[in-house]
């Protein structure tokens, strides 16, 4: 296993930036946000850890990027940020991808993200993805696939029995597919792809500084490993990004969990999706991240 590990002074530049006027804005946050994310470049910090890659297929090893920091992000002119005509996030459930949601993109939509159960191929000499998302056009894509507990299991009803060609146009191969159970370990996998997508889509790119929802995954034990929260140094971006009280973020993120019920309504491979009923939300996978969150707002709220 390999650790890693940046110096006090490096994190902190990563954070904070050396450009006077994104130290000054910094210096405008409340204090509390500030002990919070001042918690990056803390070496004995228990809420923010560094990178740890577990083997060579690791996604920092095998898919070498430049890392971006807070200045790089802030600067990038090819960032999308929200507007009061487009501030919506539409996630909608479909079989083909990122061209597809490109030209079904609502007047008012920030953003679009697909939902499916395909297995993801950006190119041949990958092996498979997540998700993928396009952040000059406010799209993306992400795979519930390889989530399920039976995925690599002879019974996955999700593999393709026969061949068969269809007109791009033509959605019906997708038709009554395979929906796996909905447990509480594929919910926590969901979020952190989703959410880890549209942060893409924000402008976001992978992390490379500390343990964190960012960093990108090449394999399902290494998207286990990364926790659903975002670093400092990506939390001021994305506040940045569309602005937020640190504060009421994460106590919104702790009814979320707390709120048992489903606001929509699911299904399983016992209940079809034609269901109306509401199913119950699990979120058993998610008690350490809400005690990570609690820690947070005791430091946000000291």
């Amino acid at each position: 296993m390999q650790i890693i590990r940046h110096s006090e002074q490096t994190l902190k530049t990563a954070l904070i930036s050396k450009n006077p006027v994104l130290v000054s804005q910094y210096e405008k946050l409340d204090a509390g946000e500030q002990r919070l994310m001042n918690e990056a470049f803390q070496p004995a910090s228990d809420l923010f850890g560094p990178i740890t890659l577990h083997s060579p297929s690791d996604w920092i090893t095998s898919h070498p990027e430049a890392p971006q920091d807070f200045e790089q992000f802030f600067s990038d002119p090819y960032r999308k940020t929200p507007s009061p005509n487009k501030r919506s996030i539409y996630i909608q459930s479909i079989g083909d991808i990122l061209k597809f949601l490109k030209k079904k993109k609502p007047e008012d939509a920030f953003c679009v993200v697909g939902i499916t159960m395909i297995d993801l191929y950006p190119r041949d000499s990958w092996n498979f993805v997540f998700g993928q998302a396009s952040l000059t056009d406010g799209v993306g894509i992400f795979s519930f696939a390889r989530y399920g507990s039976d995925f690599y299991s002879m019974r996955y009803e999700g593999k393709v029995k026969k061949l068969k060609k269809t007109s791009s146009s033509d959605y019906s191969i997708f038709d009554n597919y395979y929906i796996p159970e909905i447990t509480s370990v594929l919910l926590l996998r969901s979020c952190k792809t989703l959410t880890h997508e549209i942060g893409h889509i924000f402008g976001l790119r992978h992390c490379q500084w500390l343990a964190c929802l960012m960093q990108g995954s090449n394999h399902l034990e290494e998207a286990d490993r990364r926790p659903l929260n975002l670093c400092p140094i990506c939390l001021r971006k994305l506040q940045c990004a569309i602005g937020f009280s640190t504060v009421e973020r994460y106590k919104a993120l702790v009814r979320w969990i707390d709120d048992e019920s489903s606001d929509t309504p699911g299904a399983t491979p016992e209940h079809s999706c034609e269901d109306n009923g509401n199913l119950p939300k699990p979120v058993e996978a998610f008690k350490e991240w809400k005690e990570w969150i609690i820690k947070c707002l005791a430091v946000l709220q000291k």
